[in-house]
């Protein structure tokens, strides 16, 4: 049997999965690595301790008995977006990884609108947000000139793992998408970006596919790792590309719902001029001449896990949750906006926060736990809303995480986003889609569509009930006004909060 591996470099740990040619999942392992929180809003890493993890984890997974290193023909990989390293002449990193959640970029952002106007949504589709790479680019070299003046080129984290392990410098286009220097529909990065913030093209590796094959191992990481030198290694894609691919959101009208700490909704693209006015991410699929667009709710899972620490601390999210499915839609009356930390998508807005409206005394803990889910579920609806607005089809959901994982939520997903909503067999993630670049690239499938025909596995389907359906379309336009109801007086409380 061969095999390839997808390596998921994440915010808090490494995860690699060893697949077969049947999409089975033989092997996995992780390791975590430290978060460093210097200053309030600031988020960083050591670059190497994601190289150190991950040698760590492919020399369990190799080790493990029964799997031959020679069988592993591929690996990938998967990453966290956003995150600057900064590197100097000799490879080496000049400072920690600013990752995707630091929110120090805030002036920066304000600058990059003012100098690029229009242009900032024309090329690179996205707002300039505190989590993109070129706000950290500037914060850098405000902040710390004598670090940044060693700088010669940027990469993101997946890419500089992969450049530890190859010695070969390239950033994928979903990747790339990221950082607000990359001109995503003509796949180059921007010379009008670069010249405005006076940097030069040098500063940028070189662009290639997901799929593309970037290289094999150095001899001192496959002796480490168990690999051989041999292994091809594949360039992958953004943990969002990477979660499609491993999704099967490879055409359009299939749309991705993930519930985690955080929610995205995605959609496959196949129109790069199609214009969403920067409400919602624009970015590179990891499929080859393709894109997605995204919206993402902050506190998706975040807002039912701080419900039942606060209101179930002893209880598991089973008892929490038990007879949820007999309360109706609408919870009695009692609506939840899950803004605990700010929203996003589609208000960009630190400082908005969560409220239950409409509570009265007959009201029980479990017309609460239900008022989450559904706020939760209108919250990603907003974007699946502006989807269609735009002329987008949406008519099948496939839904992961936490969402999928009860079948109360999987009925009122497919209620408010009216849409057949589909749970997976073998959901894993981003992993999954980075093992299946790696299979697609060493020619085990012709494209990665028929990749996901064995890869991808459906389990049940929930269709919309037309009776909720109807309940949850006034609901969603009453969840719709709270936003702009409440916001002064958020703005308000602001200075109360501590």
């Amino acid at each position: 049997m061969s095999y390839v591996i997808g390596i998921d470099l994440g915010t808090s740990a490494v995860k690699v999965l060893l697949v077969d040619k049947n999409g089975t999942v033989a092997g996995e392992a992780s390791r975590s690595y430290p978060l460093f929180h210097e200053h309030t809003g600031w988020s960083e890493q050591r670059a190497d301790d994601w190289v150190d993890g991950t040698v760590e984890a492919l020399r369990e997974l190799t080790s493990a008995a029964g799997i031959h290193a020679a069988a592993i023909e591929g690996i990938s990989f998967s990453g966290q977006m956003h995150g600057l390293v900064l590197l100097d002449s000799e490879g080496n990193p000049i400072r920690n990884a600013i990752l995707w959640n630091d929110t120090r970029t805030t002036r920066q952002c304000r600058e990059i609108e003012s100098k690029l106007g229009d242009k900032l949504l024309s090329v690179t589709r996205n707002p300039a947000l505190e989590g993109f790479t070129l706000p950290k680019i500037l914060w850098v070299r405000e902040n710390e000139p004598e670090a940044f003046a060693n700088a010669e080129l940027f990469l993101l984290p997946k890419d500089y793992l992969r450049y530890r392990l190859t010695g070969e410098l390239h950033m994928d286009y979903s990747d790339a998408a990221g950082t607000l220097l990359l001109d995503v529909a003509g796949k180059v990065w921007s010379s009008d970006v670069l010249e405005t913030f006076e940097l030069p093209i040098s500063f940028c590796p070189p662009l290639v596919e997901s799929h593309g094959l970037v290289g094999t191992l150095l001899p001192q990481f496959a002796a480490s790792s168990g690999l051989p030198e041999s292994t091809k290694v594949f360039a992958g894609g953004a943990d969002n590309a990477c979660g499609a691919i491993g999704s099967g959101i490879l055409s359009e009208g299939l749309t991705l719902c993930s519930i985690g700490t955080s929610g995205v909704i995605l959609s496959y693209e196949n129109d790069k001029s199609k214009d969403f006015e920067g409400k919602v991410h624009f970015f590179n699929h990891g499929k080859e001449d393709s894109f997605y667009v995204m919206g993402v709710t902050l506190a998706a899972g975040y807002s039912l896990s701080w419900f039942k620490k606060t209101f179930a601390p002893n209880e598991s999210f089973d008892q929490l949750l038990d007879g949820v499915g007999d309360i109706l839609p609408g919870a009695g009356g009692l609506l939840f906006t899950p803004y605990l930390v700010g929203e996003r998508t589609p208000h960009p807005d630190s400082i908005i926060r969560a409220s239950f409206i409409g509570v009265d005394g007959s009201h029980e803990r479990i017309h609460f736990a239900r008022a989450v889910m559904e706020g939760i579920t209108f919250s990603l609806n907003e974007s699946v809303d502006m989807f269609r607005k735009a002329g987008k089809k949406v008519d099948t959901i496939i839904s992961i995480g936490g969402g999928a994982q009860n079948p109360v939520w999987l009925q009122m997903q497919a209620d408010i986003f009216n849409a057949k909503v589909v749970a997976l067999e073998n959901e894993q993630g981003p992993g999954l889609g980075a093992a299946m670049l790696a299979a697609y690239g060493a020619g085990w499938f012709d494209s990665l569509e028929a990749c996901a025909d064995k890869f991808v596995k459906h389990a049940n389907a929930y269709t919309p009930n037309a009776e909720a359906v109807e309940s949850y379309a006034g609901l969603f336009n009453i969840y719709q006004q709270v936003y702009a109801q409440t916001k002064a007086l958020n703005e308000a409380l602001a200075p109360y909060r501590g």
